[in-house]
């Protein structure tokens, strides 16, 4: 007999970028699976272009999901999105080295096979991109179960100097970056930083696997860094060197690229304010109307940083806030997929949704946040609209 963790690993791997028996879906209860059940139809958004379509996922190109069709709580690899900033490096295997340097007590190495003999944990994590909008209807998203090391682990062996405050995480793609007002180039590897109270967390993950299989060429082999409730661009692929130094770290992706800058009220001035795109923001999109017979059912998505949900909502026509129905798999760091049934009556209806965490904070509308001049975290209310003829 299989054991409860194989179980679950053969579930991944079978209900992800596999088709789903139609008697299987309408046998399930409604809010399990969000995957379209025999003769179930999706309903055209009146937002979108009429015939919208993104292709199919390419080796080395960006990907985003067309987020119509999410099929299941897991995103399969070859859907889940891809983003890169200076290519997919193929990394050789054979010299394949982690190494952790820095303001540590001792600096070590890790061959792959080292990493894959250390004790391993599974996590189910989504996050998105960091400039995720509604210009690809929210696609640049996805949520899987992965499993690796705990970085925490990697950290203690070395052992951390009491001066060492900021861990900075190297990944073997790198490119050229010219130098403003010089007529010179440089090549930078990716590289993005956390604090060290912040790398200590013990959800962060060495990952090595997704879904049940080991971790795809574009999302990271041999390993990738993990860090829950963090945008995309935290989670640096490819992953060759952890670092420990005395300094916030200034690299691109951290000082001048993937930065927001929003007006707050700085000791009663209205200041324009500028901050690296770190923790997910509270958010919601409402991605897709189906209708089966003359019931239709709305769905959607919410991400959050970990902070515990309280509802998600949805508003119809102007009306009241109604409660939708959570997908019982959603965990702190995945995404909760929600769903709410509906009749409508012919017309233009306008929808939206809106998530609310245990803190009592509300997803915001757009008119309702601050004036922000980045493309970056993009998170407030989404807006759609379906003409049922």
């Amino acid at each position: 007999m299989k054991n409860e963790k194989l179980t679950r690993r053969d579930a991944i791997k079978k209900t992800v970028g596999v088709g789903i028996s139609a008697g299987a879906v309408m046998s399930a209860p409604q809010w399990i699976l969000p995957v379209l059940a025999q003769g179930e139809e999706l309903v055209s958004f009146s937002d979108m272009p009429e015939g919208y379509s993104r292709g199919p996922a390419r080796p080395g190109a960006p990907h985003w999901l067309d987020t119509r069709m999410i099929s299941d709580f897991y995103t399969d690899n070859l859907d889940f999105y891809v983003v890169q900033h200076y290519g997919q490096p193929n990394v050789d295997l054979g010299s394949y080295r982690l190494k952790v340097t820095g303001l540590v007590e001792k600096e070590l190495e890790y061959t792959l096979t080292d990493l894959q003999n250390l004790s391993q944990f599974e996590i189910d994590a989504g996050f998105e991109c960091g400039g995720n909008n509604a210009g690809r209807f929210q696609g640049l998203v996805g949520n899987a179960n992965w499993k690796g090391i705990r970085l925490s682990t990697i950290l203690n062996a070395s052992g951390i100097t009491s001066d060492g405050s900021e861990v900075v995480f190297f990944g073997a793609d790198s490119g050229t970056e010219e130098i403003p007002n010089r007529d010179t180039e440089v090549e930078q590897s990716f590289a993005r930083s956390l604090p060290v109270s912040e790398a200590m967390r013990e959800e962060n993950m060495l990952a090595l696997e997704m879904n049940g299989e080991q971790l795809p060429q574009g999302h990271g082999f041999p390993v990738r860094l993990l860090v829950p409730g963090y945008y995309g661009v935290a989670n640096v692929k490819w992953l060759t060197q952890i670092h420990v130094q005395d300094r916030r770290y200034m690299g691109r992706f951290m000082g001048r690229d993937y930065v927001t800058l929003k007006k707050e009220m700085v000791g009663g001035e209205e200041r324009w304010v500028e901050n690296s795109v770190t923790k997910i923001q509270l958010k919601s999109a409402i991605v897709r109307v189906s209708r089966l017979g003359a019931q239709h059912k709305i769905s959607g998505f919410v991400l959050t940083d970990g902070t515990p949900l309280r509802s998600v909502e949805i508003k119809i026509d102007d009306g009241p806030w109604q409660e939708a129905d959570l997908d019982s798999r959603s965990t702190r760091y995945s995404w909760k997929l929600f769903t709410m049934d509906w009749s409508p009556s012919a017309g233009d209806h306008p929808l939206v949704s809106r998530a609310i965490d245990i803190n009592g904070h509300v997803q915001l509308t757009e008119e309702e946040m601050p004036e922000k001049a980045s493309r970056w975290e993009n998170h407030a209310q989404f807006p759609r609209t379906i003409t049922i003829s």
